[in-house]
């Protein structure tokens, strides 16, 4: 049997990081059995879908790199083969018209309220003749929910678990106006689509039992199902937005890079022994949806951060530049010149090895983008004392003369000679030239920055300083 799997957000928000997780273990279970990875929008419920939801939702998948098979499927597209389907469970006796108004409807569930039970239809109109029916009421179509025994799920998460079936309802399946519901309209999609399994969250578990009646209603063969836990906080409570319940744009504007994002995910309810760094190609060839734990996963920004930095370490220089650009560029409000981007680009690799993310990575770079001497934070204007200024002038001096290769090393050995001369020592001139260069007393080794900023652009920054 080929595996075939969906991801089916509704696009009436942005791309919850708990749904991105769900997208990418149905993207990974696919991948892992060579099977076909489908995407469906269910923008059955029109008020509340928006084009901006659905952009949001295709762009954050293709930024995480979980690109889908196929053409992206539109629920409410289908809407014609909904009802056509709940029309054959009607004219084979397993679905029936229902004309409870709303005040009825309203009834049962006060009356429920009242008992403690839980609200249901209570399937008055299950065996009524339609001849019966009230006039002016448009009647929805519900299913015939099977009344006794129970129904099992075999679940490759949740393990097997059963539902007496006089706790199901007959669900709607068409309303009044002739529009299909959800949850039927799921499962049509489903079967018509091939799904094989079913991967999503597991407050979805009770649905299933209540889906499955369509699918034995209709004689179809029912899907495999694994309901994934639900993320929390770091503090156990529900995930909320103080804890990272964001859309994947927003950990893109943050500065994550996709490939820690995924991995990160991938480790929220799943686990190889004790590997933390699992490479998109491992967790395709490790990752089965039967090895996903039962319990609530925990969302630690700290984790996540500590990831991404051990990925932006990893990540080529090449493709972080075009990432950091338009942050640098935004942080000077001008565009770079050819000689700003290829310090940027020779310092790279210097500062990605001290920042957790891209937005740090482009903000630690923004002083070799610099033409002039820049803006200093409070701890380097403290480096400046006079004494301080004239080491540098000495050393601008030093470094101005012919003889001086603009390379680390002879930078190196010339800003040492200098110290000596002066009986100081080499820290006493490094801090304030770190500041006088960078405006900062954080910065990767000072004749490394030397090297990149080049003979002019470091003479004048130095004697502004000095």
């Amino acid at each position: 049997m080929k595996v075939v799997t969906r991801f089916a957000p509704s696009p009436t928000g942005f791309l919850h990081i708990g749904s991105a997780r769900t997208a990418l273990f149905n993207w990974l279970y696919s991948r892992h059995h060579g099977g076909t990875y489908l995407l469906r929008i269910e923008d059955t419920d029109r008020q509340r879908s928006t084009k901006e939801a659905i952009d949001a939702i295709l762009d954050g998948l293709s930024w995480l790199g979980l690109n889908w098979d196929g053409e992206v499927v539109y629920q409410f597209a289908r809407a014609q083969r909904h009802a056509e389907v709940a029309h054959q469970l009607l004219a084979a006796g397993k679905a029936y018209y229902c004309y409870a108004t709303p005040a009825e409807l309203e009834a049962m569930r006060e009356e429920a309220r009242k008992e403690g039970k839980s609200i249901r239809y209570n399937g008055m109109w299950r065996d009524r003749d339609p001849k019966d029916a009230p006039p002016g009421v448009k009647p929805v179509i519900r299913i015939k929910a099977a009344q006794t025994g129970s129904t099992t799920v075999r679940d490759h998460v949740q393990g097997e678990v059963t539902v007496a079936n006089d706790q199901l309802d007959d669900m709607v399946l068409l309303r009044g106006d002739g529009t299909p519901t959800y949850m039927h309209a799921v499962v049509v999609d489903d079967h018509d689509m091939g799904i094989t399994h079913v991967i999503r969250g597991d407050d979805h578990l009770n649905n299933t039992f209540r889906q499955l009646q369509v699918y034995e209603g209709m004689g179809w063969q029912a899907p495999d199902f694994a309901h994934i836990p639900l993320i929390h906080g770091a503090d156990g409570a529900k995930l909320s937005k103080r804890h990272g319940a964001l859309g994947v744009e927003a950990y893109r504007d943050m500065g994550y890079l996709p490939a820690a994002l995924r991995n990160y995910l991938l480790r929220l309810g799943w686990a190889h022994g004790d590997d933390e760094i699992i490479p998109t190609e491992k967790a395709i060839e490790w990752f089965d949806i039967d090895d996903v734990g039962r319990g609530a996963s925990r969302f630690d920004f700290a984790k996540l951060t500590n990831l991404n930095a051990h990925y932006l370490r990893e990540t080529p220089d090449s493709e972080l530049l075009p990432l950091v650009r338009p942050l640098v560029e935004k942080a000077l409000e001008t565009p770079l010149s050819a000689t700003a981007l290829e310090r940027i680009a020779r310092g790279m690799n210097g500062v990605k090895q001290r920042t957790r993310t891209i937005v740090e990575l482009a903000a630690g770079l923004v002083f070799y983008a610099r033409a002039g001497a820049p803006p200093m934070d409070d701890k380097a204007k403290a480096q400046l004392t006079p004494e301080a200024r004239g080491l540098l002038a000495r050393v601008a001096t030093t470094l101005d003369q012919a003889s001086v290769d603009w390379v680390e090393s002879t930078l190196e050995a010339a800003v040492k000679d200098v110290a000596e001369t002066a009986s100081v020592k080499l820290g006493q001139i490094a801090q304030p030239l770190r500041a006088a260069l960078t405006g900062s007393t954080v910065s990767p080794g000072i004749f490394e920055v030397l090297a990149i900023l080049g003979r002019d652009e470091s003479l004048t920054r130095l004697r502004a300083a000095a």
